[in-house]
């Protein structure tokens, strides 16, 4: 019995190590990472700041104090930030200031991933913005993990999709959303604690078929681009060329991201 217990600890004291070095680490490259999607978001076309999921839904990376009359004119009522405090750009008071409510998920970065309260908390704001027809801004650092983990959620629950279809629709809108092996454990349980309960049908639900999508164990993490971050006027910068593939694989080896 003494030497189970002590098993526990340790394993308590190792998890909590770990969480501490990572989070250590996150800090350290918040603002290289920053950076570097800051020069990649002015060079590729392709690399938008925030993307379109459905009517309701903008999926996209933090956004910086100039972005938010930009949002408030797209229609955005609601931002969802997934951020810690040392990741937030924009304070509660200016989104409330411009009539938009904020809730804030403190979740860090890279292999960690919101619980199942605030993912119910989360989803259940996104759908009372929908049914009045406002728009929700959900964000985390890039727009890749900690985010999309929320949007999954959400059409698992209120579009009545897998979470498998329900990452190919979103990959088909943001090519660049990437999962943690934790982000996707955790929802595989919200989808199969949702599956428990009543089915919610929605008029406007967008389904896109399954392809069998697994997303992403540690093993598929290898050789993906994993950073981007946005600068005050990223979301609003023209792209015009675009450099080479080493480059840009060479840089996201450095600066890793969700």
């Amino acid at each position: 019995m003494a030497v189970e217990v002590g098993g526990r600890r340790g394993a308590a004291a190792r998890r909590k190590a770990k969480e501490a070095a990572v989070g250590a680490a996150a800090r350290l490259l918040f603002y290289p990472t920053l950076l570097y999607n800051v020069v990649r978001s002015k060079v590729q076309a392709e690399f938008r700041w925030w993307d379109e999921v459905d009517q309701f839904i903008l999926l996209g990376a933090v956004p910086f104090r100039r972005d938010v009359p930009r949002l408030l004119k797209l229609g955005v009522h609601g931002v969802i930030t997934l951020n810690e405090p040392f990741e937030t750009l924009v304070p509660s008071s200016l989104y409330k200031s411009h009539g938009i409510d904020h809730l804030v998920i403190p979740t860090r970065d890279y292999m960690f991933a919101p619980s199942l309260m605030d993912i119910n908390q989360a989803v259940d704001f996104i759908h009372r913005n929908a049914s009045c027809g406002r728009i929700t801004y959900i964000h985390c650092k890039a727009g890749r993990g900690r985010s999309t983990t929320i949007v999954l959620c959400y059409l698992v629950k209120y579009k009545n999709m897998t979470p498998a279809a329900a990452f190919e629709y979103v990959r088909s809108k943001r090519a660049r959303v990437l999962l943690t092996p934790s982000q996707w454990k955790v929802v595989q349980e919200f989808s199969k604690k949702n599956a428990e309960l009543p089915a919610v049908t929605s008029d406007s639900a967008t389904a896109s078929p399954a392809r069998n999508a697994v997303p992403l164990t540690e093993a598929n993490l290898v050789g993906n681009d994993a950073t981007e971050v946005i600068t005050e006027d990223a979301s609003l910068s023209c792209h015009k060329t675009t450099p080479s593939r080493p480059m840009i694989k060479m840089l996201s080896c450095l600066f890793p991201s969700h």
